[in-house]
């Protein structure tokens, strides 16, 4: 099985040194008590519970999978008591408002928790990570008595959540959604429907679970503008918030799946279930985008979480697996034969994995502190500053972070060669595991669009100048610096391609939307790179500035890193530019029935 050791050195380094996380707590009251320190220690209890319980679930999970039986759902063996080790230790509460019993950090910590744990059980993450996101919506559009009645008892992890979205017609299109609402007298709905796909939808961890449920109303205008969002309870709770009756939504199956087997993935029938109306109606979508939004983010992070395993594990095989003699010679005469690490091509593929890794943990981290600042800095031109920015890369980390998750399984798989094909070495679990982060909280061809159709053009570019203006400052400020110029003139060249980019998509998208949507993805993985590249740039301007204090040799690996994702892995910028820039007419030619 592959080893998991949570990267604590490296997770704080960009809190620390890239991030300047002291800062935060200065500038957001909010986080007054949010140490360094604290933030520390909070990190290593974390990776110890990740290493400790978690990883060792993750295969027999995966291979024993959850049992359905008569609408109710058994999770593996150890899942249950993982989950109640996991919510006395208070994890489930820690970026939420102490109001409702959080523990008001930072959610750039849970960001950093969130990796850790995907990286050693994302079945498992699945479900304390749907409630967060079900905890987020509540919060941000529930009536002060629905935060009052469900957030604490989400907060303490007693009760989760989940999202219910997805029928089986509709997916991406939930203006297509068939799910009625039908008002009752005392003012509560009565739902009728079915919902697919739904994570977490019945499990044994608690003694509840919250749905919100988007559905029409009888009034309810066709498409997006007529969804309404409602929150609906397994059990209904008693006049002193305890479960009480039954509420008739049943999970009628639980899908035979490709990977994250231990985590239920529900058919949920509501059959006159009753439930209660969040926000106003008809504005369901909003609402929901609250939780989606948040949800995109974590999915992101569930990419780097399994390319940080595979990591991990094909270095580990690599350093161990012995097979022919280095190309200059024997480098370990003693032994039969020199271990592949010192392959010219299996060194490609591991340090593919770490430069990705490593820029893709500073690009989300960066994401996740201003996602922090657009939720809690006084000043409100603030706020709006750092919402622009995480609603522009939100896209971007989703789509980059997942392929590069997938990626990077696969690249493991061919580290450990047939071994990695084989399941009793658990790498080819990554590959499964990692395949759904790319399809589900919107496939990654969808963020493309969200990207190139939605937050590019919003605000006459008002998103864009967010990430664009910052980086253009850096180039000009650190292009003065003799030893930074083989990191910045090459991102100073792919940042020129993604400027020339962007104009060309807001011009040529305006007289054929098929031309933005025909770059969408390309351009969205060249900005991806260019953002890597930049966060490359800051990283090695530290590791440069400590090398005399270098004792473990981790700034010198930095450089070294550094080096190889400029010259091998940000040139690929160059083809994808050409590739945007080469129009619609190739894809959009062929009539349909041609194919």
């Amino acid at each position: 099985m592959p080893a998991y050791k949570a990267p604590l050195r490296d997770i704080q380094f960009v809190l620390n040194e890239v991030l300047q996380f002291e800062n935060l707590p200065q500038q957001i009251p909010d986080f007054a008590e949010a140490t360094p320190d604290l933030v520390a220690t909070i990190l290593e209890e974390a990776g110890k519970f990740c290493e400790e319980v978690l990883q060792p679930l993750n295969h027999p999970g995966d291979e024993e999978g959850c049992h359905y039986e008569n609408g109710t759902v058994t999770t593996p063996k150890g899942f249950k008591e993982a989950y109640k080790t996991f919510i006395d230790g208070g994890w489930t509460g820690l970026p939420c408002d102490p109001a409702y019993g959080g523990q008001g950090l930072p959610k750039l910590v849970n960001f950093a928790v969130e990796e850790m744990i995907c990286s050693a059980n994302l079945s498992f993450g699945m479900y304390p990570g749907l409630s967060n996101g079900n905890y987020n919506a509540i919060h941000t559009h529930g009536s002060d008595a629905q935060k009052a009645l469900y957030l604490p008892k989400l907060v303490d992890g007693t009760w989760t959540g989940t999202m219910c979205l997805t029928e089986p017609h509709c997916g991406t299109d939930l203006g297509l959604c068939k799910t009625r609402a039908e008002a009752n007298a005392d003012g509560s709905y009565k739902l009728y429907g079915t919902k697919i796909f739904i994570s977490a939808g019945e499990h044994d961890f608690t003694e509840n679970i919250i749905h919100l449920v988007l559905a029409r109303l009888p009034d309810a205008p066709a498409g997006i503008r007529g969804i309404s969002l409602f929150v609906c309870p397994k059990f209904l709770p008693d006049a002193d918030g305890k479960p009480g009756a039954r509420n008739p939504v049943v999970c009628g199956s639980i899908e035979k799946k490709m990977g994250i087997k231990a985590s239920s993935t529900c058919v949920m029938n509501f059959d006159g279930a009753q439930a209660w109306l969040v926000g106003r109606p008809h504005k369901g979508m909003s609402a929901m985008f609250t939780m989606m939004n948040t949800a995109r983010l974590a999915v992101g992070m569930q990419g780097l979480g399994i390319a940080e395993a595979a990591y991990q594990g094909a270095v580990t095989y690599a350093r161990e697996r012995l097979q022919m003699r280095a190309l200059t010679g024997a480098k370990f005469p003693e032994k039969a034969a020199d271990p592949i690490i010192v392959h010219p091509d299996v060194r490609r593929m591991l340090l593919t994995m770490r430069a990705f890794n490593e820029g893709c943990r500073a690009l989300a981290y960066w994401v996740g502190r201003e996602l922090d600042v657009s939720l809690h800095h006084p000043d409100p031109e603030k706020r709006q500053e750092a919402d622009d920015f995480v609603a522009l890369l939100t896209p971007v980390v989703k789509s980059f972070l997942t392929d590069h998750g997938f990626n990077a399984a696969n690249l493991g798989v061919q580290v450990y060669g047939g071994h990695g094909y084989i399941r009793e070495w658990g790498m080819e679990q990554l590959v499964r595991d990692a395949r759904i982060t790319q399809i589900y909280e919107g496939t990654n061809g969808i963020q493309g669009l969200d990207l190139v159709g939605r937050k590019l053009p919003t605000g006459t570019g008002r998103l864009a100048r967010r990430f664009f203006h910052p980086v253009a400052d850096y180039i000009d400020q650190a292009s003065e610096k003799p030893e930074m110029a083989e990191f910045v003139l090459p991102l100073a060249k792919a940042f020129a391609k993604l400027q020339q980019a962007t104009a060309w998509i807001a011009q040529a998208g305006l007289g054929n939307p098929n031309e933005a949507g025909a770059a969408a993805t390309d351009y969205q993985r060249l900005f991806a790179l260019v953002a890597l590249g930049y966060m490359w740039c800051r990283m090695v301007e530290i590791a440069l500035a400590k090398k005399d204090e270098d004792s473990d040799g981790f700034y010198a690996a930095k450089v070294m890193t550094a080096r190889f994702y400029f010259a091998r892995l940000l040139p690929e910028s160059n083809s994808l530019f050409t590739t945007v820039m080469a129009g619609a007419d190739s894809l959009m030619a062929m009539p349909a029935e041609a194919f």
